[in-house]
């Protein structure tokens, strides 16, 4: 069967980035808490937004069911200001936060380039984990890309995360598509590798050092500039 489409994950794939939930430098976000009465220093505010939003990936990893920014936010909120915090302080936290943690997300140079010759064949869309909704979309509208996009999937509307089928038959049924006719390209084995392969399609991995056992060699990429070539290839 041709393949007519391309689903890829975004973090990892289409742009680097650093998953730290601290490395980053928060001065602004910390400022911010303290202005909304958070006592606490620099440090523990790092430790307890961790460990809170640890607390939610591991209740995600039972089930993959996605938890939004605002739900981790409300709870590190409610614990560092001992009270119950407003919808519009949450939203100010999250705000505060997120553009902090984009410090550390580096677009790919050429990767317009490869975009536009992908799309001359194929209908495209991006499949994510993420936890806030427009997050992905704005980091494609930054980097000129959104429109080459039929489609951006996020586990936080869908309400579940990768692996889970759903937030896979959700990108297809976006794209009018079938598993049989779409390719998944991504950077993790879970989510980007064994979950579109077990739905039907099939999945190339970004996996430069060999890590990932039991990827045949014609499906591992360097990078997602290797693309095309396998593509051509297979």
């Amino acid at each position: 069967m041709r393949r007519t489409h391309i689903l890829f994950d975004f973090f990892g794939t289409l742009v680097e980035y650093s998953a730290s939930r601290t490395e980053q430098g928060y001065d602004s976000t910390y400022a911010l808490l303290r202005r909304l009465g958070a006592s606490l220093p620099y440090e523990e505010f790092l430790g307890t937004w961790s460990r809170v939003s640890a607390a939610f990936d591991r209740l995600s990893d039972r089930d993959d069911r996605e938890f939004s920014m605002a739900q981790a936010g409300t709870a590190f909120l409610r614990e560092v200001l001992a009270r119950e915090p407003g919808p519009d302080e949450v939203e100010e936290f999250v705000t505060a936060y997120v553009g902090e943690w984009n410090a550390g997300v580096h677009y790919l140079p050429g990767l317009a380039g490869l975009v536009e010759e992908l799309s001359a064949d194929y209908r495209l869309a991006v499949v994510t984990n993420t936890h806030l909704a427009t997050l992905v979309p704005g980091h494609l509208a930054a980097m000129g890309l959104l429109e080459a996009f039929d489609a951006v999937v996020t586990s936080v509307e869908v309400g579940w995360r990768k692996p889970h089928p759903e937030i896979y038959a959700t990108a297809l049924d976006a794209l009018g598509t079938t598993a049989g006719s779409a390719v998944f390209v991504g950077d993790t084995y879970g989510p980007d590798f064994a979950g579109p392969e077990r739905c039907g399609m099939t999945a190339y991995l970004i996996d430069p050092d060999r890590r990932a056992p039991g990827v045949p060699e014609e499906r591992r990429l360097g990078s997602v500039f290797d693309l095309p070539g396998r593509l051509k290839q297979a």
